[in-house]
């Protein structure tokens, strides 16, 4: 059973999400020959002060234009 975890800054729609989800259950259903029943995606959405890059949160980035 295929767990894919992916973390991500809030903001997308739930449209997006799901669009997320069958997408990575499709892929991992082809690449791995998994059945898609058996592939669990967790998406975790977390607040752009919360998401580091460079040590500079993703906030911070994108404030200054940097991202």
């Amino acid at each position: 059973m295929p767990v894919i975890q992916v973390t991500l800054t809030r903001g997308r729609t739930p449209e997006q999400l799901r669009a997320l989800g069958e997408a990575l259950t499709a892929a991992a259903a082809d690449t791995l020959g998994a059945k898609p029943e058996t592939v669990r995606v967790v998406l975790n959405e977390c607040e752009a002060e919360h998401f580091f890059v460079g040590g500079e949160s993703l906030a911070e980035l994108r404030a200054s234009g940097r991202r």
